[in-house]
């Protein structure tokens, strides 16, 4: 999924939390998003980035890497 905005289910799914937390996260300022029309919200795909980046990160803060 290489798309520069992601939709709230999609980004719920990526990061492996509800929707209602990626609601929270955009009022909170956490990610960063843009509405189209009448209020759909799209994510932008680099704020998604870089919170599946901090979540790879293991207890000790030792980024964790995919071999693939």
């Amino acid at each position: 999924m290489n798309k520069e905005l992601l939709r709230v289910n999609e980004a719920a799914e990526v990061l492996n939390v509800s929707r209602w937390t990626i609601y929270r996260w955009v009022d909170e300022g956490r990610l960063k998003a843009t509405k189209i029309g009448k209020g759909s919200v799209r994510l932008f795909r680099q704020s998604v980035d870089a919170i599946v980046h901090v979540k790879r990160k293991d207890q000790w803060g030792i980024e964790i890497h995919n071999s693939s």
